[in-house]
């Protein structure tokens, strides 16, 4: 096999830069240098720096795509396709539940046959969550028609998703496609690579945009698109898609042969190592086929004729050439990095088989193993251990076992896990110190909380031993809430930063009952388990005399991606509590911008530039949305602010025990992506409610009060004594950034205002 650097040397045509860089950086540098049009995105692990590394190419000027941050990766699927229909070069990037999310717009991109690229890098589906590389997500992407592409190395990635762009526009074939490629593995991993020096070379390549066929794009011409169908006319748009994703092969082979002609880098439909007279070999999708090459040159040395097989488009399926591949091969080993539970093997090995069918005079024997999922490396030691078996499936004639899962490791009766603590009742967090009573007249509700030293005796509701950053506020943050909670509490966390770190399989920093689901769904799940809970002691089969509090914990983004499930379960009334921790981004990804980050903020999809400066658009005011709800109690609170936040949270729980749901908002601060010395936790907490930025309030049955009012204690500050203690933010006190301040300091003032009528005037 020829090396990269013969090839370069034989075939080169534009000139190139060697660089050591990840498979994330190389999809970013080829967009950039294609310069889509539009990007729509939503941070999630391990896809995220795509986004990241685009910002701060933005912030530089490198190009001049616009970046759109969604709600959500369904939201993120819609602004891509919305964009596609006029025409634009589109482009995304996801991986695992993101996929699943924006699954159902999918098919409606392809179904209508509107080009885009998009970055899968692949991760494990939840659940139970676990964010490292295998190839479940990947699966659920093979019927959605679009075209799927796979890079097994950084230096692939970069030319597979130029590549990508000029199948996808081709005109016969004009569907989008994916670039597939592993979640840690390849995104994360530095390799050496090489690049086009001038993007010119790239954008030449791939050429102008199509407009030959309907487009939003001139209203004086009409179009209308996606139009219903009944079933005569849909399976006639099925089979034309179905036609030109079959053409996609021959038109991948095309392309690459002009790719190679300016690169000298070349991706056949099959990357086959020493398969030329291989009797025995691995089909591995991916990385994990580099880590079998070793082996395979070792057994060549032993005498063996062992080979692998490792596709690079696998959507349209490869079947021809697998049937060549395979025509004197004796016994093949399918890994796969995902299950197809309970059809007796993942989706490959039952196309390959299926393949191999068409073939009458083909007598190889399939074996089929599930490894590696989760993120589970990959060794030689382990590609030999495939190798072993298909040799000895060769040797025999026949396989016993053609699929199990290779890696496994049965439980032990002895090694049973065991509590490291006595679980903790009710009876342990009641002091009998608060006092929660409804005004006979004013139905509002009066709270008496002791010194807060006389608390201090309830037992914390999370063990020691959780894995946050130093100095964060959440647990702080929570914890001081609790305090304001009587008797068992049923926690739900949403994915975040409080799940992420008090959670690690088989340990939990969790006292009492803790259940997790993913962002879009926290508040519907726990709905789903207080209805139940209700109903299942309504009908006697189960006995508790105690009320339980069933509370919600979301942050770090939280309130975007879940705000439809938050206000639909808030419209429903359920009794619960939502509590939202406020740190001002999705810190738990790697601080990406969330709709709560502050207009002008640092964060790592809002860079600061010279082409921008931070988050260009206003927080989002979520007290107020849910207040919109006209559920019985909404507040706001802070750990800088103690008493205030205990009182609240006494009369939160009354409400969602005896009313229905609650929500609170309250702020936490984040030293790691605020870029603020630990120490200041506190001070930066309570400048920011001095300033008015974060004005503590609560909306108890309709009227709103105002709970600390720095402006009648005289302690007011201006904004920028608070934005000061915070690296994120130091950028908006220089002279360059004067009209975005000013800006910002008016909208503050604008809410403060609001906020200070609806406390004057209880009907608005």
């Amino acid at each position: 096999m020829a090396t990269l650097e013969n090839q370069l040397t034989t075939l080169e045509k534009a000139e190139q830069i060697i660089t050591f860089e990840s498979g994330n950086e190389m999809a970013a540098m080829a967009a950039a240098q294609i310069n889509y049009h539009i990007m729509g995105y939503f941070p999630i692990t391990p896809s995220t720096e795509v986004a990241q590394y685009l910002d701060m190419m933005k912030a530089r000027g490198e190009h001049d795509i616009k970046l759109i941050a969604a709600d959500g990766e369904h939201g993120s699927a819609g602004i891509c396709y919305g964009a596609a229909v006029t025409g634009a070069r589109v482009f995304n990037a996801t991986s695992a539940n993101g996929l699943m999310y924006m699954l159902e717009q999918l098919p409606v991109q392809s179904g209508t046959r509107f080009p885009m690229v998009m970055n899968l890098v692949t991760r494990s589906i939840s659940g139970p969550l676990d964010i490292r590389g295998d190839h479940s997500d990947l699966y659920f992407a093979l019927n959605t028609g679009w075209v799927i592409l796979l890079a097994r190395t950084p230096q692939a990635v970069y030319d597979m998703n130029i590549i990508a762009l000029k199948i996808s526009e081709n005109h016969d074939v004009r569907l989008p496609v994916i670039v597939a490629y592993d979640g840690f593995f390849t995104s994360h991993q530095k390799r050496k690579v090489h690049y086009f020096k001038d993007r010119k070379v790239v954008q030449q390549f791939v050429g102008e945009a199509p407009t030959n066929y309907p487009l939003v794009r001139d209203p004086k011409n009409p179009v209308t698109i996606g139009a219903h169908m009944n079933g005569d006319d849909l399976i006639n748009n099925n089979f034309q898609q179905s036609e030109a994703l079959y053409k996609a092969i021959e038109v991948y082979e095309k392309v690459m042969q002009e790719y190679v002609a300016i690169s000298g880098r070349e991706y056949p439909v099959l990357d086959l190592y020493e398969m030329e007279d291989a009797e025995v070999a691995l089909f591995l999708l991916n990385s994990a086929s580099e880590s079998a090459k070793d082996v395979v040159d070792d057994l060549r040395r032993r005498g063996i004729k062992a080979g692998v097989i490792s596709p690079n488009i696998i959507r349209p399926f490869p079947s021809e050439q697998i049937r060549i591949a395979l025509k004197n091969v004796k016994a093949l080993l399918i890994g796969e990095r995902a299950d197809s539970y309970g059809a007796n093997g993942p989706n490959m090995t039952h196309e390959v088989k299926a393949a191999l069918q068409e073939d009458q005079d083909n007598k190889t024997i399939v074996l089929s193993r599930v490894f590696g999922v989760g993120g589970k490396d990959f060794y030689p030691d382990d590609a030999m251990n495939f190798f072993n078996m298909a040799i000895d499936a060769m040797n025999k004639g026949y396989t016993n076992n053609p699929f199990d899962y290779y890696g496994y490791q049965k439980g032990e009766v002895e090694n049973k896990q065991k509590p490291v603590m006595e679980p903790l009742q009710g009876d342990s967090f009641k002091t009998g110190l608060i006092q929660v009573t409804q005004d006979e007249q004013t139905k509002k509700l009066k709270v008496r909380i002791p010194p807060i030293r006389a608390l201090t005796s309830k037992p914390k509701r999370l063990a020691s031993g959780h894995g946050a950053c130093p100095g964060c506020g959440i647990f702080p943050g929570l914890e001081l809430f609790f305090k304001g909670i009587e008797g068992d509490v049923v926690v739900l966390f949403q994915t975040g930063c409080a799940y992420v770190v008090t959670t690690a399989y088989p340990y939990s920093s969790h006292k009492q009952t803790t259940i997790h689901n993913l962002f879009q769904s926290g508040p519907a799940t726990l709905s789903g388990t207080a209805e139940a809970f209700f109903e299942l002691k309504r009908r006697g089969e189960i006995n508790v005399s105690d009320d339980v509090t069933f509370v919600m914990i979301t942050g770090d983004g939280g309130m975007d991606i879940g705000m439809g499930s938050a206000i639909g379960t808030a419209l429903r009334n359920h009794k619960l509590i939502m509590l939202e921790y406020d740190n001002e981004g999705y810190m738990n990804t790697g601080s990406q911008m969330s709709y709560s980050t502050p207009m002008g903020h640092m964060t790592s999809t809002t860079g600061v530039g010279k082409t921008q400066r931070g988050k260009a658009f206003h927080h989002k005011d979520t007290a107020q949305i849910m207040g919109a709800t006209n559920i019985p109690y909404v507040f706001t609170g802070t750990e800088a602010f103690p008493q205030d936040l205990i009182k609240k949270a006494a009369k939160a729980q009354w409400y969602a025990q005896n009313v229905g749901t609650v929500y609170g908002k309250i702020l936490i601060t984040c030293p790691l992506n605020w870029k603020s010395e630990e120490r200041f936790g506190e001070t930066i907490m309570k400048a920011a409610v001095d300033s008015c930025f974060f004005p503590l309030y609560e909306i108890e049955q309709g009227e709103t009060t105002i709970t600390y009012d720095p402006e009648a204690k005289k302690k007011r500050i201006p904004v920028t004594d608070w934005l000061k203690y915070m690296g994120k933010s130091k950028h908006l006190l220089k002279d360059e950034n004067k009209v975005m301040l000013e800006e910002f300091e008016l909208e503050i003032e604008r809410r403060w205002l609001r906020l200070k009528a609806k406390h004057e005037q209880p009907l608005l």
